[in-house]
C-alpha cells in the first residue's frame, strides 16, 4: 500500500471529494485505485477563517510499482509503514511462576493485558477499588467533601487517567508503533474508531469507565487475576533480586518479576522503596494553578468565523513564556469544554486537576497554568519534591478553608495583587466549590512572579486569556512524578533485579497513550526475562 500525506481539503467535503484529491495526487484513473482509508485526520487552523482538514491516507492501487518509482523523490508518496503489532513471547505451558502488577492505571493496565495475551496469566493488584465503585467514592467526595485515601480521583481502577479528558496522544518517541497497539486495543474494548485516526483523539470519563471494565474482562478470560483493595505494603528483596511483596493485610505474594506502574501520587509507596533500597531520584516536574475562561472566548479566538464548526469542536491551545526570572511557564493538561476537579488523595491536602466527557460541551475551558522547577528548588533526599508538594497541598486547604473547597482568585485581582469577593461572569466548576481570596501564599514567590508575567504574554496570543473575569483554582502541583526510578535497557531497576519500575510514577510516561506504551514495552521485558529463567530452570531439573 502507499501512503500519502498533507492531502488538505475544507471542512465541508464530502467522500468524492477526498477520492478526488487521491487521484489528482497520484494522476491516475478511478479504475487504478482500489481502495483507501484514513491514517490521521487534523486541521490547520494557522489562519482563522480559513482552516483545512489535513490527511494522511493509505492507499491500495493496480499502480504501486509505477508510482513508487514515479513519486520517489516525493516526501508526501512513501509506501505504508508496517504498524501491526507481533508478540514477542509467549508463555510455555510449564512456567514455574507468575508475574505480578502493582496498579491498575493505563500503564498496570497494558502491562497486564500484553502479559495475559502472551500466556504469562499475570496477578495484577490494586490498592483502590473496581472503577465503578471507585467512580461512586470520586463522586461522593465532590459532592459531600469525603475523601477516601485508596479510593479517588488517583487511586482506582483505570488511575489517574480515568478522571481527566482521556486525552490519547503523546509526543514520545514510538519506533515500534506500540502506540498504535494502545489505540487498537482500546477500540475493542469500545471507544470509537476514530480515535486510530483523528488528531488529538480523547475517550472522555465516563465512556474511560466502561472501556477500563471490558480491559479487565479481557485480562481474566486470558487467565489473568485482578485483585482490588489489595495495597502492596512491603517488596521483597535478597541479594539485589525481588523475591515477592507483601500486601496491606499480610498475605505475601511470591514473584520474581515485579511491574511497579503504582502511578505518581503512592507516596507511601515511594517511601517504602526507598527504604528498602531501590535507587531513586528526585526529578523536575511543575507546580501552578488551574485557570478558567469561557470556552466561547477560545473558541472565537482558535477558530474566528469558524467556530462551533461541528467538525472542530472545541478549541484548545498550547502555550509557553519564558520569563524575565529563567522560569518557564506553560499550559498544561488543557481540557476543552471541561471542569475543574478535585484530585486530593491524602486527607488535609489539597490538588486540583481537570476533566472533560467525550462531548466537551461544559461551558468553560481550563488548564493547568504551571511553573516547571527542577530537584535545585528542592534539594535533599530524592522525596524532597514529593515534601514540597504536600507543604503547597496542606497549604492549599487551608487557603481553602479547611473544607477542600479550593482557593481561588479572579485573574484580574491575581495581576493587580488583590484578593477577590466576588465572582464576575465566569463561574467556577470545581466541586466541592471553591473560596474566593489571595493565591500569592499558594505557591513559592519566583512561580507567583512568573505566573503574572506569563499570563499577559498568553494573552498576546489569545486575546482575552487575561480576562478580568477569567478565574484561577490552585494548586495544581501533580503535573508529573517528582521522582524517577531509574531502570536499566531491560527495564528492570539499576540495582534490583525482577522490579520494573514502569509509566508515569516512576517517571518514564506523561499521559495515558505514553503510559500505555510504556507498560506494552515492560510487558515485553518480562516476558522474555520469564522464559530465560523458564529455560534456565528446566536445564537445571535436566
Amino acid at each position: 500500500m502507499l501512503r500519502l500525506t498533507e492531502i488538505k481539503l475544507p471542512l465541508d467535503h464530502d467522500e468524492s471529494e477526498i477520492q478526488a484529491a487521491i487521484l489528482k495526487k497520484l494522476q491516475i484513473t478511478a479504475a487504478d485505485l482500489i481502495s483507501y482509508s484514513i491514517f490521521k485526520r487534523s486541521y490547520d487552523a494557522r489562519k482563522r477563517g480559513e482552516i483545512f482538514l489535513v490527511y494522511i491516507l493509505d492507499i491500495e492501487t493496480t499502480q504501486e510499482k509505477r508510482l513508487l518509482q514515479r513519486f520517489k523523490k516525493d516526501p508526501h508518496v512513501i509506501p505504508t509503514p508496517d504498524t501491526t503489532y507481533r508478540f514477542v513471547a509467549q508463555a510455555p505451558r510449564d512456567l514455574a511462576t507468575r508475574p505480578i502488577v502493582i496498579g491498575t492505571g493505563p500503564c498496570g493496565l497494558f502491562a497486564g493485558l500484553l502479559l495475559a495475551q502472551m500466556g504469562f496469566r499475570p496477578i495484577i493488584l490494586e490498592r483502590g477499588k473496581s472503577v465503578r465503585d471507585r467512580s461512586v467514592d470520586t463522586f461522593g467526595f465532590w459532592i459531600k467533601k469525603r475523601l477516601n485515601p485508596e479510593s479517588n480521583a488517583q487511586f482506582g481502577e483505570g488511575g489517574a487517567g480515568t478522571f481527566s479528558d482521556g486525552k490519547l496522544y503523546s509526543q514520545v518517541s514510538d519506533p515500534h508503533h506500540y502506540g498504535r497497539k494502545v489505540l487498537t486495543e482500546l477500540v475493542n474494548a469500545g471507544a470509537d474508531p476514530e480515535i486510530l485516526y483523528i488528531n488529538k483523539p480523547h475517550i472522555g470519563t465516563y465512556r474511560l469507565v466502561k472501556i477500563v471494565q471490558t480491559m479487565r474482562a479481557k485480562i481474566e478470560s486470558l487467565g489473568g487475576e485482578i485483585r482490588f483493595q489489595s495495597r502492596v505494603e512491603d517488596l521483597h528483596i535478597e541479594q539485589g533480586q525481588v523475591r515477592g511483596v507483601t500486601l496491606a493485610s499480610g498475605e505475601y505474594i511470591a514473584s520474581n518479576h515485579v511491574v511497579l506502574a503504582v502511578g505518581h501520587s503512592a507516596r507511601d509507596t515511594f517511601g517504602m522503596l526507598l527504604e528498602r533500597g531501590v535507587y531513586m531520584e528526585a526529578k523536575p516536574f511543575s507546580i501552578g494553578f488551574r485557570i478558567e475562561h469561557p470556552q466561547s472566548v477560545i473558541d472565537r479566538c482558535r477558530f474566528g468565523s469558524l467556530a462551533g464548526h461541528p467538525v472542530l469542536g472545541a478549541a484548545d491551545y498550547k502555550l509557553v513564556h519564558h520569563c524575565q526570572n529563567g522560569r518557564s511557564v506553560y499550559s498544561f493538561c488543557m481540557c476543552p469544554g471541561g471542569t475543574v476537579v478535585a484530585a486530593a488523595s491524602e486527607p488535609g491536602r489539597l490538588v486540583t486537576n481537570g476533566m472533560s466527557q467525550y462531548a466537551r460541551d461544559e461551558s468553560n475551558a481550563n488548564s493547568a497554568i504551571v511553573v516547571g522547577i527542577t530537584p535545585d528548588d528542592y534539594p535533599g533526599s530524592p522525596l524532597a519534591g514529593m515534601d514540597l508538594q504536600r507543604r503547597l497541598e496542606e497549604q492549599a486547604f487551608k487557603l481553602g478553608g479547611g473544607t477542600y473547597y479550593a482557593p481561588g482568585q479572579l485573574v484580574g485581582d491575581f495581576l493587580n495583587h488583590r484578593p477577590s469577593t466576588t465572582l464576575g461572569t465566569v463561574q467556577p466548576s470545581y466541586k466541592p466549590g471553591v473560596q474566593l481570596g489571595d493565591l500569592s501564599t499558594s505557591l513559592p514567590d519566583y512561580a507567583i512572579a512568573a505566573i503574572r508575567e506569563a499570563i499577559p504574554a498568553f494573552d498576546q496570543k489569545i486575546p482575552g486569556f487575561a480576562m478580568n473575569d477569567a478565574i484561577l483554582t490552585g494548586v495544581e502541583t501533580r503535573t508529573s512524578s517528582p521522582i524517577r526510578i531509574k531502570r536499566q535497557e531491560d527495564c528492570q531497576s539499576i540495582n534490583t533485579a525482577g522490579l520494573y519500575p514502569a509509566g508515569e510514577g516512576a517517571g518514564y510516561a506523561g499521559g495515558i497513550l505514553s503510559a500505555g506504551i510504556d507498560g506494552i514495552r515492560v510487558a515485553e521485558a518480562v516476558a522474555l526475562s520469564m522464559l530465560r529463567a523458564n529455560e534456565g530452570i528446566l536445564l537445571n531439573s535436566k
